[in-house]
């Protein structure tokens, strides 16, 4: 009785915050209010003459007005390099070119009927979340494959659709930082925390694989406990999907079924020839020691899988004779940029209120100040690791970038932990899984409005709150297993990487 209480207790609670949340205005709005807001904002604290320094940084830096002269060039003179340069905006449209044309031949809905639909049901939900960890190997692209696959993978085993979403969401954000593999992110936060040790002590450094033992670990864990979120908590709370976004399944032809062996063939192809590039002596994709972390190939893994499915979509399509010439090539690829002009409006309101962020300093200003007021309380133990955890999880809500936000952080806690005795790698993994955690809920991450379009198309009154009651049982159950593997390997001496141990 009391389990089905708090049960019907948490499911009220994300209730009002879907409620709540979908009060709010329309995604495009409210962007464009928050923007007004950080104008406002950043106005009344530039008042009070708040300055700060960069850890490691002579120059002192302020909060700047966007309501002074200089503000009001930026604005004016930034808008349409805030939109163009947008990141997530390249990556997304150049990605749907190449998935939008193998969706619209109907290469995946084969693949999908012909594979995961023959699977045991029972597995999907984990496969899905464990797809989901993986993806960071190829960066952010991830972001805008897997979500919308689980959907379709769900909605065609019978299954609700928002559920398998949520699940490659959360896969992907809160569980980025873990792999099986050694990944650019392990090299890029390695890198940021050799130089914060070097400022106290040369002799020291973080390699990309100090975290390797514990990122590994966290894979498995967190494959199992995503699986348990979207099957007990957020697919009851959805109910049976009563919508009709997806076409009804049919059974593959034979016809079909031969498009999808080329496919398969033509892909199998393109990454032995990619693996034969790669190995090469003085490959143009790997880096000057012969190696991929970090390398032009992983710089380079959204064209390489744009040029991928374009390959597979035109061999399909031309099997099953949707492809006839060129120009259906170029049909089908339209078709599939319509369906993005929602996300491209979004896109010009998100960019905008962002970059007026980060261009007032408000962002490292309230880094730093946190960072500040959890030194002065002078904790020790693991007592202040926790609260470094929860310090972190917090400033990601600011801070969507974790190289950046980590650049911010540690010239400031690694010489701080280092004198308490603990190790830089070990500071290093209990920021990546603050960092990671609450990925999927921070408006500042720049594709939570993507997913939230790939939401539209199953929920068209789907908005902000939906999404956040969606995602916000991964976010709290995905810290709180981070957090418990972190003290088991804390306190049972566990490694964290080859010869990385908590202490120095």
């Amino acid at each position: 009785m009391a389990g089905k209480q708090r049960k019907l207790g948490m499911q009220s609670v994300l209730n009002g915050i879907e409620r709540v949340g979908n009060k709010l205005p329309d995604p495009f709005m409210l962007f464009v209010i928050l923007a007004g807001v950080v104008i406002v904002l950043s106005w009344v604290i530039s008042l009070f003459n708040v300055t700060f320094t960069l850890p490691g940084e002579d120059e002192v830096l302020a909060i700047k007005s966007l309501i002074s002269a200089e503000g009001l060039q930026y604005i004016l003179t930034s808008m349409l390099d805030n939109f163009v340069g947008f990141t997530p905006l390249g990556i997304v449209l150049a990605m749907m070119l190449g998935i939008g044309l193998a969706d619209k031949v109907g290469l995946l809905e084969t693949g999908i009927k012909s594979t995961i639909l023959k699977a045991p049901k029972s597995l999907v939900t984990y496969a899905v979340v464990f797809t989901g960890i993986l993806g960071n190997i190829a960066s952010d692209a991830a972001f805008v494959i897997i979500p919308p696959l689980a959907a379709m993978v769900f909605y065609n085993i019978g299954r609700h659709p928002l559920a398998g979403l949520a699940a490659g969401f959360a896969g992907v954000g809160s569980g980025f930082t873990a792999n099986l593999m050694v990944t650019g992110t392990d090299a890029l936060l390695s890198g940021i925390s050799t130089e914060a040790i070097r400022t106290v002590n040369p002799d020291l450094y973080v390699t990309p694989v100090d975290n390797w033992y514990f990122m590994v670990a966290c894979v498995f864990i967190l494959t199992f406990v995503g699986g348990f979120v979207t099957e007990k908590i957020v697919e009851p709370r959805l109910g049976k999907y009563e919508g009709g976004a997806a076409k009804e399944v049919k059974g593959t032809t034979s016809l079909e079924m031969k498009g999808l062996r080329n496919a398969v063939i033509a892909g199998l192809a393109y990454f032995a020839l990619i693996v034969t590039v790669i190995l090469i002596p003085n490959s143009p994709l790997t880096n000057e020691d012969g190696g991929i972390i970090p390398s032009p190939f992983l710089s380079g893994i959204v064209p390489l899988i744009l040029f991928l499915f374009i390959l597979v979509g035109t061999i399909y399509g031309v099997t099953v004779k949707k492809i006839k010439s060129s120009k259906d090539i170029a049909s089908y690829m339209g078709n599939a940029m319509k369906d993005m002009s929602g996300f491209i409006v979004l896109v010009f309101a998100a960019a905008q209120f962002i970059s007026y962020f980060e261009w007032t300093n408000m962002g490292a200003w309230i880094a730093i100040s946190g960072a500040n007021m959890l030194e002065s309380l002078g904790l020790t133990g693991i007592t202040v690791i926790l609260g470094f955890v929860l310090l972190t999880t917090l400033l990601n809500l600011f801070i969507f970038s974790g190289s950046a936000q980590w650049a911010l952080e540690a010239p400031i806690f690694i010489p701080m932990f280092y004198f308490l005795g603990y190790s830089p790698a070990f500071v290093q993994a209990a920021y990546r899984i603050a960092d990671s955690s609450t990925n999927v809920i921070t408006p500042m991450n720049p594709y939570l409005i993507i997913v939230l379009g790939f939401m539209k198309e199953y929920d068209k009154k789907a908005g902000i709150g939906t999404l956040i009651a969606l995602m916000l049982p991964y976010s709290i159950f995905f810290l709180i297993t981070f957090t418990i593997l972190l003290l088991i390997f804390f306190f049972f001496g566990i490694p964290f990487g080859p010869g990385v141990s908590v202490y120095v």
